[in-house]
């Protein structure tokens, strides 16, 4: 993103504000002088950031699953401030249980706010991204966008399907100077796997040894993970302000770990099954 120290302060538009990674990355980037339109469901779970920065902020409310609120929470952010440099995905919420204990209701909902959310959200601000050939695009997405594990599968699906959608957005913004970015944290000191963590309601007695277990798991460590937010959003505001931001950014030490693994199991099965890959071609002359 261009230089703005000698020209009018960055605009951000944030989702999810009102606790955990939206309300850090808001105050990060306040902190250091943007504009940023903080957005929650509630306007009064952001009040405090508001009498914080008067001159800086404006709070809307936004419910990312309301097309109507979504058209004007964008129309007016650009009526005040007259653009939008950043827009960073937050809002999202885990559901979880055994993919067999699933309810469709409540999968569909997920994804209406981790996945269409989102989308409806870039797709509502890149017109006027384009005309102006500049602009950040920042997903706040997941380990679980990374890896999939037992009860959290519907969780990571929202997150791949957003992590394949953001990839392919890249390479189509890139020449109007638009970058996206995607952050995968592991585990961090949020309300994620306390108050706003979703569990089935329809349980089967069958998964609780191997996938309810770690779902207890989970939500017994809320508190107390190794993930600080606050340093986590000095990230959102680097990947702002960098030339040429990476399309993934890991955040913290078990993600990093876990994710090499992964790879290297990754590497291990193309070795392995080079030979049968290979034989699915027709013979080359």
């Amino acid at each position: 993103m261009e230089d703005k120290k000698d020209g009018p302060a960055p605009v951000w538009l944030i989702t999810g504000c009102s606790t955990g990674f939206g309300r850090e990355i808001a105050l990060a980037a306040l902190h250091c002088g943007a504009r940023v339109v903080v957005t929650a469901r509630k306007l009064q779970a952001v009040a405090d950031i508001c009498e914080r920065y008067p001159e800086q902020t404006l709070a809307l409310a936004l419910d990312v699953t309301d097309a109507g609120q979504i058209e004007s929470v964008v129309a007016e952010a650009l009526a005040t401030f007259g653009c939008i440099d950043v827009l960073v995905n937050n809002a999202g919420y885990g559901y979880v249980g055994a993919i067999e204990e699933g309810e469709d209701a409540a999968v569909r909902a997920l994804f209406d706010t981790n996945f269409f959310g989102a989308l409806a959200l870039t797709k509502a601000v890149l017109p006027h991204m384009r005309e102006r050939r500049c602009g950040r695009i920042i997903n706040n997405s997941s380990q679980a966008g990374l890896m999939a594990n037992p009860g959290t599968g519907y969780y990571s699906a929202s997150k791949y399907a957003l992590e394949g959608l953001m990839e392919a957005l890249s390479k189509e913004l890139e020449p109007f100077n638009i970058f996206v970015s995607s952050v995968q944290p592991g585990a961090f000191r949020t309300d994620w796997s306390g108050r706003s963590m979703q569990r089935t309601g329809t349980p089967i007695a069958d998964y609780d040894a191997h996938v309810g277990s770690r779902l207890d798991m989970i939500a017994e460590i809320d508190g107390t993970q190794p993930g600080d937010p606050v340093s986590a959003a000095q990230a959102f505001v680097m990947l702002a302000n960098l030339e040429k931001p990476p399309l993934q950014l890991l955040l913290g030490a078990g993600v990093l770990a876990t994710y090499r693994e992964k790879l290297e199991g990754v590497v291990a099965s193309l070795d392995e099954w080079e030979a049968t890959t290979l034989s699915a071609d027709f013979p080359s002359n």
